[in-house]
């Protein structure tokens, strides 16, 4: 490990252990909470409401199917979840295998994979720009804008990134039956 590499990974480490040590906060109407990522070679924010869990490396088997953004599947706490590439779903073209998966909240269970985990931030509401970007994307899976220090940021719907990927799930079964 290079010497820059090292030091990010002590400074995580610490930066993790001392997350324990800081009494916990409540959050006020006028916060929220994000984690800016990486996908496709661009920066977007997933809201940390519509998440429930974030998980490095973890193993993705690979499935059968001709729907592009379908990555496989992965196990969590017994419960086997489809996992879709956020890039195909933002339209972007599958570069490399992400690191990163997210599971989404809500049912069925559904997972997301990126990239890139740049950071998680909080910040006050008027920092977010709601409205429909999702008119303006041919997927409809953004919804608002986060100005950040270093620029602003789409957030990706998950609820509408969740219906997208039912929807080409969908497609696949019908297009199977015929």
């Amino acid at each position: 490990m290079t010497d820059r590499i090292r030091s990010r990974v002590e400074r995580l480490r610490a930066d993790f252990d001392q997350s324990f040590a800081v009494p916990l906060r409540t959050l006020d109407d006028e916060a929220v909470e994000l984690l800016a990522i990486g996908v496709g070679g661009r920066s977007y924010a997933l809201r940390l409401s519509q998440t429930s869990g974030l998980y490095p490396d973890r193993p993705v088997t690979p499935l059968p199917t001709s729907v592009a953004a379908l990555r496989g599947l992965a196990g969590f706490v017994g419960v086997v979840v489809p996992v879709y590439d956020l890039a195909a779903l933002l339209g972007h073209p599958i570069a490399d295998e992400p690191r990163w998966l997210v599971l989404a909240t809500g049912s069925p269970p559904l997972a997301l994979a990126f990239h890139q985990l740049d950071h998680h931030v909080r910040v006050q509401a008027a920092d977010v720009v709601s409205g429909s970007a999702a008119a303006s994307t041919p997927r409809g899976c953004l919804r608002g804008m986060v100005r950040l220090p270093g620029g602003d940021r789409p957030i990706v719907d998950v609820p509408a990134t969740r219906a997208l990927a039912h929807r080409l799930a969908g497609h696949e079964l019908l297009e199977g039956t015929t």
